[in-house]
């Protein structure tokens, strides 16, 4: 056998696992996607925005509880019912990352970027208002979207359809 048929033989073992800032890396239709852990998530972030990503486009949660294999997830990264998705921008590179936490169904905790980007002051107290995931260091968690009295999440996948009736205008109204 010849010395190249034995290295080709061999076989090469896989490259790890691309890693930023200690979170895992994939890729999702050209973006960079990083996966930290919850205890993670807060160093990250302050390292991405030390890198030049001085903009947070959005902030959102997600729940799989009826999906839980709609998504792919880097081997190492165990599937939660939440998941929280950041985006951030760095004008200066032109360039975008996303961040996905994942947030288990029995603590749905997650540290407030607020500290980091005060522009996510809102787009947390959405995700509390309408999923019930606790951002913690956050100035104001209150209801934004729906009134104080309202008791639960409303866009939780096990939360029972709302009763609130919808009223529409007379058919042909005035001109």
């Amino acid at each position: 056998m010849s010395e190249t048929a034995v290295e080709a033989a061999v076989e090469t073992p896989p490259p790890p696992p691309e890693n930023r800032h200690g979170a895992l890396v994939t890729r999702s239709r050209g973006q960079v996607v990083l996966h930290p852990s919850r205890a993670d998530y807060p160093k990250v972030i302050k390292a991405l925005k030390a890198e030049g990503f001085t903009m947070c486009a959005d902030l959102c949660a997600v729940d799989y509880l009826t999906a839980a294999a709609a998504r792919p997830l880097p081997e190492g990264v165990s599937a939660e019912r939440f998941e929280i998705v950041v985006n951030l921008t760095s004008m200066q590179a032109a360039e975008r990352v996303r961040v996905r936490v994942q947030v288990p169904t029995a603590d749905p905790t997650i540290a407030s970027l607020y500290e980091f980007y005060p522009g996510t002051e809102a787009m947390e107290r959405e995700a509390w208002d309408l999923f019930g995931v606790t951002f913690t260091g956050h100035p104001d968690l209150t209801r934004i979207l729906l009134p104080e009295e309202w008791v639960g999440h409303p866009l939780r996948k096990d939360e029972a359809t709302g009763r609130i009736p919808v009223q529409f205008k007379a058919a042909g109204g005035s001109k």
